[in-house]
């Protein structure tokens, strides 16, 4: 696996767009991500149907067509420097076919960011795009909104890339050891789902495989992990970095899995690693190369996220 194309770092008054490719966007949440994004000397634009519900399915922030319709106009639009993500939910997939990636190609690469559901997206445009993209915090997302260390690391990422190449969770290794490799992942819950769609990679060969998930259960997430094992996603990965598992179950119960899933990898794995859904979480770039050391709790980045 080899690293993606960095975009350029924002600089003060760069011009963001604000889009919604899933879930419905509480207004209230949107205007306050706004103000911070205000705070930090950008310029958001929101797109034309981010407040929107779609007609007869209430988990949808609009029609397929209008949510990518949105993406696809703000990644083409020259004078937008990068396109963060309101929220996460559902909706991604539906909408991914519906864009025209020659053409988002042709515009130029610039910053993508969002996590949870727009893990489909990431997939889309590592493969279809070849750029880097930040796995993190959304506008509208309650966990970035009431957090400051989400924000900082966000900011930080953005606009001093130099300032956080070294990530550190502070957790404790699964699997001990140090590993390099080029970093990917998201929701297992979308990466399964994922598999055998247009944009989505068949292999993690030579990645550091970051996972985490949200409200699931057990044996729920027992059969995404079985589902990339023999689908032979996770042949030759490198690394695993497990982050948070918000509102899954004890980890008594979740452990053991994750340990008898992925400790048969014979790579470094290692857990708590503060991203995803959960309070304060860190901003991890995608498709940068990276040395994992599970004992230490740290990924270093061999160059900053972004340029």
């Amino acid at each position: 696996m080899r690293p993606l194309n960095r975009p350029a770092r924002l600089a003060p008054g760069a011009r963001v767009a604000v889009v919604a490719p899933s879930g419905p966007v509480p207004e209230e949440r949107l205007e306050a991500g706004l103000d911070v994004l205000r705070g930090w000397d950008l310029d958001p634009v929101v797109a034309p149907h981010v407040l929107d519900r779609h007609p007869s399915f209430d988990y949808l922030a609009g029609t397929d067509a209008d949510r990518a319709a949105d993406l696809q106009a703000a990644w083409c639009d020259p004078s937008v420097d990068a396109v963060l993500c309101a929220r996460g939910g559902y909706g991604a997939q539906r909408m991914a076919d519906l864009l025209d990636w020659e053409a988002m190609r042709a515009a130029g690469p610039k910053v993508f960011v969002g996590f949870s559901d727009i893990t489909a997206l990431h997939e889309a445009f590592a493969t279809r795009l070849d750029l880097v993209t930040l796995h993190g915090p959304m506008a509208a997302g309650v966990d970035f909104l009431k957090n400051a260390r989400a924000q900082e690391h966000l900011k930080a990422t953005l606009f001093a890339p130099e300032t956080v190449r070294v990530i550190a969770s502070g957790g404790t290794p699964m699997v001990p050891g140090r590993a390099r490799g080029v970093t990917l992942g998201g929701c297992l819950a979308l990466l399964a789902a994922e598999l055998g769609t247009p944009h989505a990679r068949s292999s993690a060969h030579g990645g550091l495989l970051c996972l985490e998930d949200v409200g699931e259960e057990t044996y729920r997430l027992d059969r995404y992990l079985t589902q990339l094992l023999r689908a032979g996603l996770l042949d030759g990965v490198a690394g695993v970095l497990l982050g948070s598992w918000q509102e899954c179950e004890p980890p008594e119960r979740l452990r053991p899995m994750l340990a008898d899933r992925l400790g048969g990898l014979g790579v470094p794995v290692a857990e708590d690693f503060g991203f995803g859904h959960c309070e304060g979480a860190l901003t991890v770039p995608f498709g940068v190369a990276a040395e994992l050391d599970a004992d230490a709790g740290t990924l270093t980045l061999d160059e900053p996220a972004l340029r």
